[in-house]
Formats: C-alpha cells, sequence, structure tokens
C-alpha cells in the first residue's frame, strides 16, 4: 500500500533543488549590475577637480569604534600623486589636519582612477552637517572644501 502522506522533502524536492540553481544567477546578475546613488557636484579645490559619489544613502555605520560612511572621490583635474594627505569628515565643520593626522580614519586611499574614503561621520547625519575634504600636498599648502549635504541623506 502506498503511504499518502509525504515528508517536505519529498513533496518539495524538486521546487527546493531549483531554487538552489536559479539563486546563484540571480545573485551574478545583482553583483554584475551595481546601483549607486547620483553623483554629488564638481567642486575645484586648489589644482583638483573632485566629484564624490556616496557608495549608499543610509546612515552611518559602525566601523572599528568609529561611525563612517564610504564614498568614491574621482578626481577629473589634477594628479593623486600630488596629494601628500588627504581626508574626508562629515559635521558641522572640517576636523583639523593636526587631528586627523593622530588616527587612520577618514583617509583617501585607492589609485589615480577613483579614490575610496572610509568618511569620518557622526551617529546621524542632519540638516546642519556638510561633507567636508581636506587636502595637503607635498608644498605644505592645505586645501578645504565642502559639499551639502542631500535631504535624503539627512535624518530627520
Amino acid at each position: 500500500m502506498a503511504r499518502t502522506t509525504q515528508s517536505f522533502w519529498g513533496r518539495n524536492k524538486y521546487e527546493i533543488n531549483g531554487l538552489v540553481l536559479i539563486l546563484p544567477l540571480y545573485f551574478l546578475y545583482q553583483s554584475l549590475t551595481p546601483v549607486f546613488p547620483k553623483a554629488w557636484a564638481t567642486q575645484k579645490v586648489g589644482t583638483f577637480e573632485i566629484t564624490p559619489t556616496p557608495y549608499d544613502m543610509d546612515q552611518p555605520y559602525q566601523h572599528e569604534g568609529h561611525f563612517t560612511k564610504d564614498f568614491l572621490l574621482i578626481f577629473s583635474q589634477g594628479k593623486v600623486a600630488h596629494i601628500r594627505q588627504a581626508y574626508f569628515n562629515i559635521g558641522e565643520a572640517p576636523i583639523p589636519l593636526a587631528e586627523l593626522q593622530t588616527g587612520d580614519e577618514g583617509i583617501l586611499h585607492g589609485s589615480q582612477h577613483g579614490q575610496e574614503v572610509h568618511a569620518i561621520a557622526p551617529k546621524l547625519i542632519s540638516a546642519g552637517h556638510k561633507a567636508w575634504l581636506t587636502i595637503e600636498n607635498w608644498q605644505g599648502e592645505q586645501f578645504i572644501t565642502s559639499w551639502d549635504i542631500p535631504q535624503e541623506l539627512q535624518q530627520n
């Protein structure tokens, strides 16, 4: 006599196996077609022309005891090799270079094609905050510029 009650696996094994075969294709498609937020306005600072783009529109996350927000900075003018050190932070004012040099947070790193930065940020980004870029070249000249934070990124 045939058994009328099958186990969950017995009833659904083909569907589960099909799902296991299809899911990697979905995740591969997602990884090959990333969607980034809109780039911010390009600004000229010193001999450089820079366009920042946040990786996402989420609030900062905690990384090694500090809150950070990830950005990609594209240098469309000027040579990255002419930069001695550069830092990116979000707040009401730029953090002084002497204070930034004491840690390793907020340092731009990458290649001439793009600089990534884990920007120093407060726990929540509010309307009074700006994104500040501090650059020092090899001659010791310091340049500071800022971008307004888009409304979508501000915590209300």
